[in-house]
């Protein structure tokens, strides 16, 4: 049996950002990915925003590590060369009904720390947009976009770089705890069995899976997992935006962003329903609800402008009948102080805002990493 300090279970960007910080630390690491690749799941399916944290609860970890990741990305995205661009989000109401939400923003903006909103008229965001239509809207700054496959090879080149592993196609099947640490048996084509002091699982969608594969873990602390599915449509011409624009939330109807990637394509969505399963598959059916939300913002779409783009699932921890936004819900990172299982650190319900935390959320699971071995 092999015997090492560390194993991060999942190689998507909070795995590899784990990983980089346990590896600076001093920490020895092996990365183990059930894929054939880094990052194939949630990581590379969704928008690839850089969030500003103004949308999450007070006190929240979602608020506090979105705002730290945010502001240590740019900085470290700036040092490695990695592709990015602070464009700047619109929050837009489409009528009065919306403003109070404008309003809201701010308010829990504030509560992060984040003070750099400003609020528009209606004249103000056509000056900035003249394609959108509406009553007022709220501008964010700090928002931007990032090469998230970039970014993951940056965080696995200083993970290696600092002695880190990473072990491609090698499924945990099962774990179990023990005075001398925690032992896991990993699949694939050459399986083999590791003694380890300090296990993190941030399998993203298949972490409550591998959570509930090790014995010794109470059942009880292991939340459902509800697979919320997100479709995009690409808009096929050249983008009218200089910006993301986001309109507030109605009631009942669908809330579909416009985003934008490095090179410049337009992007519609996520919209929001649910698998019980990990299933990408792109329904065509969403594409009426799409062309109907979006015109509420940006009226000048025209019939064949939006083209099937892709689909990514968000690993929630509430389901069907919760908040679109999920504010309500944050992420849970469990510990032995949590579960009592002495070396094991659990991440679950890693959805948006992760991208944007994950150096924040890499520094903190460190922490409490090197406070379990006190």
């Amino acid at each position: 049996m092999e015997k090492i300090d560390c194993v991060v279970i999942g190689a998507g960007a909070i795995g590899l950002a784990i990983a980089r910080a346990l590896s600076m630390a001093g920490r020895e690491v092996i990365i183990l990915e059930a894929e054939t690749a880094i990052g194939t799941h949630t990581s590379a399916r969704n928008s690839e925003v850089i969030h500003a944290g103004i949308s999450y609860a007070p006190g929240s970890l979602k608020g506090r590590l979105c705002v730290a990741g945010k502001n240590a990305m740019y900085e470290y995205c700036r040092e490695r060369g990695i592709k990015h661009q602070r464009i700047g989000k619109l929050i837009v109401a489409t009528d009065d009904t919306g403003i109070p939400a404008l309003h809201k923003y701010v308010e829990l903006a504030a509560a992060q720390g984040v003070t750099d909103l400003r609020l528009l008229s209606r004249d103000e965001v056509a000056d900035m947009e003249p394609e959108v239509a509406c009553t007022a809207g709220l501008f964010s700054p700090s928002t931007g976009i990032v090469d998230s496959h970039g970014l993951m090879l940056a965080y696995l080149g200083d993970a290696e770089n600092h002695g880190a592993t990473l072990a491609l196609q090698s499924k945990v099947e099962a774990g179990r705890a023990g005075p001398q640490g925690i032992v896991i048996e990993v699949g694939g084509a050459e399986p083999f069995t590791v003694s380890c002091k300090t296990v993190i699982n941030a399998a993203g969608l298949g972490a409550q899976q591998v959570a509930s594969r090790i014995d010794g873990m109470p059942a009880k602390l292991v939340p459902p997992i509800y697979y919320a599915i997100g479709h995009y449509f690409s808009l096929a011409r050249k983008s009218p935006f200089k910006h993301l624009v986001y309109p507030t939330s109605r009631e009942g109807s669908l809330r579909a962003h416009v985003t934008m990637d490095l090179g410049g394509q337009c992007k519609f969505g996520p919209d929001l329903s649910w698998r019980d399963t990990v299933d990408y598959e792109f329904d065509p059916a969403r594409e009426p609800a799409f062309y109907e939300a979006v015109r509420r913002y940006y009226p000048n779409l025209q019939d064949g402008d939006l083209q099937p783009g892709y689909t990514g699932i968000r690993p929630r921890l509430a389901g069907p009948g919760s908040s679109l936004h999920n504010t309500e819900t944050d992420f849970v990172i469990q510990d032995q102080s949590r579960h009592g299982v002495a070396g094991l650190i659990n991440l679950f319900g890693m959805e948006s805002p992760g991208l944007t935390s994950s150096l924040a959320i890499g520094q903190y699971v460190a922490q409490l990493a090197a406070n379990q071995g006190n």
